[in-house]
């Protein structure tokens, strides 16, 4: 493969040459600007081969570089011919402080507008300026120029998401959306985001993967009438009908005109999550930008009674399907048959396929045995996937696609015997599990402010976890939801009802073993306080599926958290049971028995 990356890097350079560029960025991310990719926008897999979902990759006329996050060393030293790429750190070694160090002042850096939000272009800009280099926003992208055997791209029909499991129309929620644009004194909001599109029109498609949102930008203007950019010959009539007036399609390739014609208009648009090119071209037609969150973000974010109930009923299933494979996850360690991560993976698919209304999986899953556990967004596609030893943790990070909600649900399993420390870390990742779960907080409270109830039990002993602790979830859209989040780092956005979010402490001993607990939670009113000062809000459990009791010493365990246990297993246990039989159901009741 080394050979055929070396003669891609000679053509995009040939490019370069023509378009009197001395850099050029490729960063993972195409004009739509989501965490799924679809194949034929996949430009720095095709242009350095490394398969992580961050990163960005510089080429110079006689060098290149590479640089990803923490989560990707071991991985792009595998994949990226180091002959080929010099391997950088994102945040050791930032891209615009190691251009300015192997360029020269008066050279130009060349990037795609379309594929950096706008924010990103301006402030690598004025850094590059600053140092006496440009910054230039290429017509053509010269990946794609010189991609010749670039894939089409997909073709899904587009499919209509009936407004009875939306609970709400099209019309409803454009009009509640466009009043938002009015209220930012806004005329016209540019929709960038995916999902945004997808659920205020009430469509879906399998055109993204893992993602049953549309390939498209949008305009929304303050009345609430719409006009959508995407591959017309996707869209049947029965799609335009049921989006109801306000709303035309037309082809993508009209979207620039479309931009050129916004002169006097006031433009809402979020620089941090929109393509810089789209904004710049408003701008340049004589728009004046109002730069505000994507207005769609925050009404989504709130799952209405209709599509909460829609999850609850997802979740069952999905409980269904996940405890028939660990039940015969169980009974295959006992014979004594081990499986590769891929295999055990694959047989999860399986378990979930013929659940109702399933559609595919929410993200790839992360099957891990062993060590490779230690690495949180392991993937075993990335190279070739271990067999499960025994006597050891095995970590499963999975998720689905159901018509009526979104799934993802982690469970930590011992396979065979286990250490006393391995006991003892997962204890205490339950615990700062349960403290979450638990809490009860005033309205206006962020997930930053709660992070710290799930990481404290593991801060008494000197350990800790770097990811975050929870992440929004949509319903039928994207598994990685925001404007929520449960973090350490700076996110104000109050938790408000209707909200789903992750809720995933971790503990991962490098090289040795991982552990993570994740159910998926809703917010809601606290109805317990019977004499509350406060608007008080509490979390309710979507997940239904049996924590691995062999995992955690109960020694460990307040009175209060093994009474959660044993009432989650309880719950679980009242959900499931009557959707199983024989020996699945017979492990059911092993599984949730009390302590």
């Amino acid at each position: 493969m080394s050979q055929i990356i070396a003669s891609r890097l000679a053509a995009i350079r040939e490019l370069m040459a023509k378009q009197q560029l001395d850099a050029f960025v490729i960063p993972r991310a195409d004009e739509y600007l989501g965490e799924y990719v679809p194949e034929h926008n996949e430009r720095l897999l095709w242009a350095t081969d490394f398969t992580g979902s961050a990163g960005h990759a510089v080429i110079l006329a006689d060098s290149a570089a590479i640089f990803v996050d923490g989560r990707y060393t071991v991985q792009v030293q595998s994949q990226v011919d180091g002959e080929l790429f010099g391997y950088q750190s994102l945040t050791d070694d930032p891209l615009g402080a190691w251009l300015i160090d192997n360029m020269s002042r008066g050279q130009t850096v060349g990037v795609d507008a379309r594929v950096h939000t706008l924010a990103d272009f301006q402030s690598l800009q004025l850094e590059l300026e600053k140092a006496g280099l440009q910054l230039s926003a290429v017509e053509q992208n010269p990946v794609d120029s010189a991609w010749n055997d670039r894939p089409a791209a997909p073709s899904q029909p587009i499919f209509c998401f009936d407004d009875a499991s939306a609970g709400a129309s099209s019309l409803q929620k454009r009009q509640q959306i466009g009043e938002l644009v009015a209220k930012a004194q806004a005329d016209v909001a540019l929709i960038s985001a995916l999902d945004s599109i997808a659920w205020l029109t009430n469509l879906r498609s399998h055109n993204i993967p893992r993602l049953p949102a549309l390939l498209g930008s949008a305009l929304l203007h303050a009345n609430g009438d719409m006009q959508v950019f995407l591959d017309v010959e996707l869209i049947e009539a029965a799609a335009v009908e049921h989006v109801g007036k306000g709303v035309s399609f037309h082809p993508e390739s009209d979207f620039a005109a479309a931009l050129d014609g916004l002169k006097d208009v006031k433009l809402l648009a979020d620089p941090n999550s929109s393509n810089a090119w789209g904004q710049l071209r408003a701008q340049s037609a004589g728009a004046s930008l109002i730069a505000g969150a994507d207005p769609v973000a925050l009404v989504k974010a709130q799952k209405n009674p209709v599509e909460l109930n829609g999850l609850r009923q997802a979740h069952r299933r999905d409980g269904v399907a996940v405890t028939r494979f660990l039940a015969w996850l169980d009974s295959e360690v006992a014979a004594g048959r081990l499986y590769d991560e891929g295999q055990l993976s694959d047989k999860l698919a399986e378990f979930r396929a013929p659940m109702d209304k399933y559609q595919e999986p929410s993200f790839d899953t992360i099957s891990a045995a062993g060590a490779n556990a230690a690495m949180c967004h392991y993937n075993h596609n990335n190279g070739t996937p271990a067999m499960l030893p025994m006597n050891s943790l095995y970590l499963v990070d999975s998720g689905g696609q159901y018509l009526d909600g979104t799934t993802d649900v982690t469970r930590t399993i011992a396979i065979g015997d286990i250490t006393d420390e391995q006991r003892e870390r997962a204890t205490l990742v339950l615990k700062g599990h349960i403290a979450l779960d638990q809490a009860k907080f005033p309205k206006g409270t962020s997930g930053q402010q709660l992070d710290a109830l799930a990481r404290l039990p593991l801060w008494q002993q000197g350990l800790d976890y770097d990811h975050g602790t929870g992440h929004g979830v949509g319903h039928f859209l994207s598994v990685h939801e925001g404007p929520q989040r449960i973090a350490k780092n700076a996110n104000g956005v109050p938790l408000l009802e209707g909200m789903v979010l992750s809720n995933e402490p971790g503990y991962y001993q490098a090289d040795g073993y991982g552990i993570r607990l994740e159910n998926l939670v809703a917010v809601r009113r606290c109805e317990a306080l019977a004499h509350s000062e406060r608007h008080m809000l509490e979390f309710e459990a979507l997940t239904l599926i049996p924590f691995d009791l062999r995992i955690f010493d109960a020694e460990l365990l307040t009175r209060a958290e093994r009474d959660w246990l044993n009432d989650y297993h309880q719950l679980v246990y009242q959900a499931l049971s009557p959707e199983l039989t024989g020996s699945d159901l017979a492990w059911l009741k092993q599984a949730t028995r009390a302590l």
